[in-house]
């Protein structure tokens, strides 16, 4: 091979290189063929799996530890509890006609090695990640978009809550991933993300069966976070339901706050 081949070789390389790298991560998942297709990514700190069959959140302590959505034979699997590798995030994407059916998500370990109907995108920045995964969460094509929440929730570098709160209110959105953006939202439990939830809740032009769901992410956060809250929609609240979840939810947590509404409100009969 002479030197003109070798240098034009490479310079299709680099264009090659480019090429894909202006390309999106929804624009290559869609040109995929059927079958599987494979993203990687940095995890967030504190946030580790086995690669196999749980995610734990060190950051949320030694409680927040989740299935991995993957098959029920995949969670037959011995959980190596001491074997929690930082990252990477790896999600398998299953493609059928240019749409997503099904995600699975891994935090540590490596592929198999890959098959024919398999493409591997490699590691990809974070943040594309998180915009892929919830973008699609967003698109009703994808019928496993709900699944995706999850996995954005957990990249490097991003703040999830912005993005999270505007797809719970996102009227077009499948029902389902409005519902794992509310109770994501809620679980990262800051302040802001909780003032999102109360206010997403008072809004009664939302629909109501996403509204409840956001009422039940709140019954999930540390009492000092989620009973205030709760017990205002409790007392405020201008629909019934609504009103009637929150106070299912406070009777679950056994907090003395709860009690004393309703003592109050029992004494008011």
């Amino acid at each position: 091979m002479n030197r003109a081949s070798i240098v034009g070789i490479a310079v299709g390389l680099v264009l090659r290189g480019h090429i894909l790298a202006a390309q999106s991560v929804a624009d290559r998942v869609n040109a995929a063929p059927d079958g599987i297709v494979r993203i990687a990514y940095a995890a967030r700190p504190g946030v580790c799996g086995d690669g196999h069959s749980f995610i734990r959140d060190r950051s949320r302590g030694d409680n927040a530890t989740y299935g991995s959505y993957n098959s029920d034979d995949d969670r037959k699997g011995k959980c190596g509890w001491n074997n929690c590798e930082d990252g990477p995030v790896r999600v398998a994407l299953s493609v059928r006609g240019h749409q997503v059916s099904r995600i699975r998500v891994y935090v540590g370990g490596t592929w198999p090695a890959a098959t024919s109907g398999t493409v591997d995108l490699g590691m990809i920045a974070a943040h594309q990640a998180f915009d892929y995964l919830l973008g699609m969460a967003s698109d009703p094509r994808h019928s496993a978009g709900e699944e995706g929440v999850f996995a954005a929730t957990i990249a490097d570098s991003v703040t999830a809550w912005p993005s999270l709160l505007h797809l719970a209110r996102n009227t077009t959105a499948p029902r389902r991933s409005r519902e794992q953006a509310v109770f994501w939202l809620g679980q990262l439990a800051g302040d802001a993300a909780t003032k999102g939830l109360s206010d997403f809740i008072e809004d009664d032009a939302e629909d109501r069966q996403v509204r409840e769901h956001a009422v039940f992410a709140l019954s999930q956060l540390p009492h000092d976070t989620g009973v205030p809250v709760l017990v205002k929609v409790a007392r405020t609240n201008k629909d019934p339901e609504i009103r009637r979840k929150a106070l299912f939810w406070l009777g679950q947590s056994e907090d003395p706050r709860a009690l004393a509404l309703f003592e109050e409100i029992l004494s008011k009969r």
